[in-house]
């Protein structure tokens, strides 16, 4: 016999429409209410601007700059205007972002991998490395090799840290390829590489659930190597490195601010990636291990065919995060001197006295560049994720 429970008398439930029409005017009036405090809040500063005879505007951007930058991938004068300035500075940070996460991304695969190695020494020291830089601020160890730097170069003389690699107190020196190209140019080149790679390495329209990262990245490779080698028609050349004295006369030099935020963040980010390549080795089923090895796979093969191209539907998202993060510590270059964009903008606030207008700039251009990142992967990740219970 069932029981049934029954509310009080004269009590009747809400109807649908009228539960629809509550949340609707609550939401209505949550919205009134961020209104209003942002319209109170835009009156505030407007009174207190006009009292101090400030103008909001973007008419600063192009006044003349007036200021030097130490370190430029792009060419710039303090005559050139304010956004001119400005977009060198974005440039100096996506230089950094792109290398520190590229190289991060490598190395983290390699710890994770080796964290899980039978190895005892191998996953020990790959074990130190992760939690080392884990569980050290990022400030502190930026700070740490920025001055370790100056105590352990020499400052007389340059050392070759390796045949062509030169080291002094004024940086490292590596060998430089010339081209007759711009870096937009190179840049362009890149990203038309890259989409020809992803159309020749795509894997069958049957077989695309599962993503080919090493054939794209050959393909990546091969495409770049012979657009370079086509366009430059013979006119490209490698200057090795060479010094007088403690002074790195030629090749590429890093400077030690910008080899410690680029150094640095590469030790402290791959410690995270390990870590989530380790969380996606060990998320593929124990049974698609076993599989590949009675098909008589060794475990390098069994690694690179069969558990990488899983883990990619595991790791995209918590990479993501990681990524983003990689943009948002670059500008930590502020506490060794290197100069990127968050640098480059204080300047410009402080010359201009444009702290609002200044401030709104940073947090759209870093926002603009996360959400790139993040669509870009998302994309990714909607593409490569099992459907259909496959």
């Amino acid at each position: 016999m069932a029981l049934t429970v029954s509310g009080p008398p004269g009590l009747a439930r809400p109807s649908r429409g009228v539960v629809r029409r509550v949340d609707l005017l609550a939401q209505a009036a949550a919205i009134a209410v961020v209104l209003v405090v942002l319209g109170v809040i835009l009156a505030t500063t407007r009174y207190n601007l006009s009292a101090r005879g400030i103008q909001l505007g973007l008419d600063f951007l192009v006044e003349r700059a007036g200021f030097t930058v130490a370190e430029t991938l792009l060419p710039y004068d303090p005559g050139d205007s304010v956004l001119r300035a400005m977009w060198v500075g974005v440039t100096n940070s996506l230089f950094v972002s792109i290398v520190v996460g590229v190289a991060s991304t490598i190395l983290g695969v390699l710890v994770g991998v080796c964290r899980l190695s039978p190895n005892p020494m191998v996953a020990g020291l790959a074990r130190v490395w992760v939690e080392g830089v884990r569980n050290t601020p990022p400030v502190l160890l930026l700070i740490f090799l920025y001055s370790l730097w100056w105590q352990v170069a020499p400052s007389d003389h340059a050392v070759a840290l390796a045949p062509g690699v030169l080291a002094s107190i004024r940086g490292l020196a590596v060998p430089k390829v010339t081209t007759p190209w711009s870096g937009m140019d190179l840049l362009l080149l890149a990203v038309l590489a890259g989409g020809l790679a992803w159309l020749v390495a795509r894997p069958p329209r049957a077989a695309r659930a599962m993503p080919r990262p090493f054939l794209a990245g050959a393909a990546i490779a091969v495409t770049a190597l012979a657009a370079l080698m086509l366009g430059l028609d013979g006119r490209a050349g490698i200057i090795l490195p060479r010094a007088e004295g403690a002074t790195l006369a030629s090749g590429a030099v890093l400077t030690p601010e910008l080899f410690t935020i680029l150094f640095g963040l590469t030790l402290y980010t791959t410690g995270f990636i390990a870590e989530v390549v380790r969380g996606g080795i060990e998320a593929v089923p124990k049974g698609q291990w076993e599989a590949a090895r009675a098909l008589g796979l060794g475990e390098a093969s069994v690694l690179r065919l069969v558990v990488l191209p899983q883990m990619l539907r595991v790791v995209i998202p918590p990479m993501t995060s990681q990524y983003v993060n990689i943009v948002k510590n670059s500008t930590l270059a502020l506490a060794v001197g290197y100069t990127d964009f968050l640098t480059i903008m204080g300047t410009i606030i402080n010359k201009t006295g444009h702290a609002i207008e200044g401030t709104v700039l940073i947090v759209v251009v870093y926002l603009c560049i996360n959400l790139t990142i993040s669509t870009a992967l998302n994309l990714y990740n909607a593409r490569i994720a099992m459907r259909g219970g496959r």
